[in-house]
């Protein structure tokens, strides 16, 4: 099995660091690492920018159609030097902090269940990682796009856990937030995610599973690694 051309699928819970766990995964063996979350984030992003949702969080899925098909949402993503990480952009623009606040996470869930925003989005994704060699997160990696993939992650932790972690990492940006809003949105997220009736968020049947509740990140990457370097030793 050739190292350099694996596939890895990394699916769980919102807020459970797949993200995380996908950019350590990433830099140790040089993978590149798709966050297909920031890609629906991004489009999350575009529907608030051009008002194609309503005051009762109803979208416009005729426009938002039509913006896809008139190629109206470019999302790519790009290596910071300074940073030394990649982030999102949408028609060319640095969106990475924007769409990490709470509007687009409130309202990322009801774009993501929209069968054509994850036709298109599966599309591209599989483009990107059709060459191997990359570590992708999301809702349904292992599932929907990869099924074939090398190695599958399934990573969650309790929705206690992931709200504080949540909290305290938009807290040290600056963001007023309260823990309350944080732990009721992500209860919100896994019953829509787990609900929807396209490509629902749910553990594929030979994913590994990844309970982080108690283990560092450190401990995590170490299961991870272990468990890549043993597909790579397959003969």
């Amino acid at each position: 099995m050739n190292k350099n051309k694996l596939i890895i699928a990394i699916d769980g819970h919102s807020s459970c660091g797949k993200s995380t766990l996908a950019k350590a995964l990433s830099d140790y063996f040089s993978y590149k690492f798709i966050d297909t979350g920031a890609m629906y984030r991004a489009v999350t992003l575009y529907v608030i920018q051009y008002n194609l949702i309503d005051s009762e969080n109803q979208i416009n899925e005729t426009e938002l159609r039509k913006a896809f098909e008139q190629n109206l949402i470019n999302i790519d993503f790009r290596f910071i030097d300074r940073k030394k990480i990649s982030e999102t952009f949408l028609n060319n623009v640095n969106i990475e902090t924007e769409i990490r606040g709470v509007e687009v996470s409130q309202l990322v869930s009801p774009v993501a269940k929209i069968d054509f925003v994850r036709e298109k989005l599966v599309e591209q994704q599989r483009k990107m990682g059709q060459s191997g060699g990359i570590v992708m997160d999301g809702r349904d990696i292992g599932t929907v796009v990869f099924p074939n993939a090398d190695l599958k992650i399934f990573l969650t932790a309790r929705p206690d856990v992931r709200a504080k972690r949540r909290y305290d990492e938009l807290i040290s940006k600056g963001m007023k937030v309260t823990y309350n809003e944080i732990f009721k949105n992500i209860e919100e997220r896994d019953f829509i995610d787990s609900n929807r009736d396209e490509a629902p968020l749910r553990k594929a049947d030979d994913a590994v599973l990844i309970d982080n509740s108690d283990i560092t990140r450190e401990e995590q990457l170490k299961i991870a690694v272990d468990l890549i370097n043993g597909k790579i030793n397959i003969k």
